[in-house]
Parts: structure tokens; C-alpha cells; sequence
């Protein structure tokens, strides 16, 4: 069973950045399709953005809410996924989490999640 283990959020200022970071082990990580999802308070769980087996232009979504702000990367041979977020806003502010992903349609997450990591943008 894939474990994931998320970082790198904290409290910032709106237009700042961060990158959050999701290390996986006891699975064949290039097997997935992983994404990025985030709760706010009070909200349903929504997928940010996903990247397929190998990652690389062409090879991502990102959601509306963060198209040209947020970008999706992955480093198999680390077994990582990372979630470069900028111009951050405060309607960013949620707990982020990785989970690996299905593709039906839409994008949704499949196996164990982490325990996600706090992003709270400040205005």
C-alpha cells in the first residue's frame, strides 16, 4: 500500500508562494497518475491538478481556480510530487493533499490519502 506524506504549507501573504511536496513509498510510484486536492473549511474536497505517469508538458491539469498560478510536477526517481503554487490567494487556504488518481471522466483519488498539509494565505 502507497504511503503519502505531504509538505511545505504554512501561513503566507496573498502574491506569495510555496511549494508543497508529497513523498510516497511502498508502491511503484510511476505506476499512478497523482494528483493534488484541497479541502477548505466548511467545502467539499476538489481535485487541484494531476499529472500522469511521467509527467511533462501536456501531461498536466490544473483546475480553473488555479491555471497559470499553480504547477504540477513529479520526480520519480525521488518518488515525489510537487504542487508549485503562486500569486497565492486567500481563497487558496485549505489542507492539501496528494492521492494517487483515476481518470473517468473527471479525476478521482484512489488508495490511502496523507495527512495533508495547511496552506493559509493571508490578505
Amino acid at each position: 500500500q502507497v504511503v503519502l506524506v505531504e509538505s511545505g504549507g504554512g501561513p503566507v501573504q496573498a502574491g506569495e508562494s510555496l511549494r508543497l511536496s508529497c513523498a510516497a513509498s511502498g508502491g511503484t510510484f510511476s505506476n499512478y497518475v497523482m494528483g493534488w486536492f484541497r479541502q477548505a473549511p466548511g467545502k467539499e474536497r476538489e481535485i487541484v491538478a494531476a499529472i500522469g505517469l511521467r509527467g511533462g508538458r501536456g501531461n498536466t491539469y490544473e483546475g480553473d481556480s488555479v491555471k497559470d498560478r499553480f504547477t504540477i510536477s513529479r520526480d520519480n526517481a525521488k518518488n515525489t510530487v510537487y504542487l508549485q503554487m503562486n500569486s497565492l490567494k486567500p481563497e487558496d487556504t485549505a489542507v492539501y493533499y496528494c492521492a494517487a488518481v483515476i481518470i473517468c471522466g473527471s479525476y478521482y483519488p484512489f488508495g490511502s490519502w496523507g495527512q495533508g498539509t495547511q496552506v493559509t494565505v493571508s490578505s
